[in-house]
């Protein structure tokens, strides 16, 4: 009997091993995919009201999640051609460029980026290099976009299936319980991941559109020299390092009014200097400050330490790559939520004793003493 146990337990752990590794080598997919699932997650729940199948539910939450997405994603990559250009124009790109690559020797200025234009380039051989790049480097780039196309596909079935089947997972990982211990570690490692990764998603979009209007808004009011460049761009740009917190959007803001001030100050003219202090003051108040007092409690996490949320976006892209800045956060909340759930009644605490919330300020845990 016993050697039986031995060869069902070998047989159980080479199939976790190749599990494991399996999920490895898909890892930022996995990742994308739990970030997608809590953020649809909510929506996918309120359709339950309206009494739909759950395979409606899930695709009518990734369809109304994802097309949005999808034209946040296409908006932007317009917003950065159409001010690439007003770069390139501006800067003289391409004359730079041109003495130092020969097939952008032509003489010729950049065309319109209109349909005519394209069409234009095209019949006049202006695609040619890109055509025969594309040629020499075929393999390399189909294998670049069958990956794509590969990870896409695991992050909609994997995000499809967790939330028709998220229910079965949780029940079947239920029946390893011991003395409730499982069920509390998976509710609230369960409830902080929502709020953390589903926050944040939010944080970034309300960070992004008040960054871009008060931007905006203080190019209306200001003279050329001290405005702001590229302000669609750069509200983008700030509400993605939002996602740091404390010190995100500094990272931003404060080289953009250095941008903003040099030339200036260079030219010996002082004069955008004032302009540039009132944006520095207006940004830090508008979208730094206010934001981070009335959004954040909101959109953080209930538990999970804001300075340890912080290290945990800095060292993820650093030690995983760009899906770090999403698994890294995750590893951080299951990591803590095990140590103040499970990790005191594994070791022997009190199951009916209270666990003070790690989150909440020593000072504030004995103000009901006095």
């Amino acid at each position: 009997m016993d050697e039986k146990r031995f060869v069902v337990a070998l047989f159980g752990l080479v199939i976790a091993l190749i599990t494991g590794y399996i999920a490895y080598r898909f890892v930022a997919a996995l990742t994308v995919a739990v970030f997608i699932y809590y953020s649809t997650r909510r929506f996918y729940r309120g359709l339950a009201r309206f009494r739909l199948p759950k395979r409606v539910r899930a695709a009518s939450a990734l369809s109304m999640v994802g097309i949005p997405l999808l034209l946040l994603i296409s908006y932007t990559v317009v917003l950065l051609v159409v001010e690439a250009q007003q770069f390139v124009q501006q800067y003289a790109v391409m004359e730079a460029a041109a003495e130092n690559v020969a097939w952008l020797d032509t003489g010729d200025t950049p065309p319109e980026l209109t349909f005519e234009g394209i069409v234009e380039l095209y019949r006049s051989g202006g695609f040619d290099p890109l055509i025969e790049f594309g040629l020499d480097h075929a393999g390399f780039l189909t294998s670049m976009l069958s990956s794509f196309v590969l990870n896409l596909l695991i992050v909609v079935v994997v995000t499809y299936y967790l939330l028709i089947d998220g229910g079965k997972v949780h029940e079947w990982l239920l029946a390893f319980d011991d003395d409730a211990i499982v069920r509390e570690y998976l509710e609230a490692a369960d409830d902080e991941l929502e709020s953390v990764l589903f926050g944040n998603l939010l944080n970034v979009i309300a960070i992004s559109l008040i960054a871009v209007t008060t931007y905006m808004g203080y190019n209306v009011f200001v003279p050329p020299a001290a405005q702001v460049p590229y302000p669609a761009l750069a509200g983008a740009l700030t509400g993605v390092a939002s996602l740091i917190p404390v010190v995100g959007m500094k990272i931003v803001y404060l080289p953009i009014a250095a941008v903003m001030v040099a030339p200036s100050v260079l030219a010996g003219d002082v004069g955008p200097v004032p302009y540039v202090l009132a944006f520095l003051a207006l940004t830090v108040v508008v979208v730094d400050t206010i934001p981070d007092i009335l959004l954040r409690p909101y959109f953080s996490g209930k538990t999970t330490h804001v300075g340890l949320l912080m290290l945990a976006y800095i060292f993820g892209p650093v030690v995983l790559g760009f899906h770090g800045l999403f698994l890294a956060p995750i590893i951080l909340v299951l990591a803590l939520t095990f140590a103040y759930t499970a990790l005191p009644r594994l070791l022997g605490a009190d199951p009916d004793a209270d666990i003070e919330d790690p989150a909440l300020d020593p000072d504030q845990r004995h103000l009901g003493e006095f």
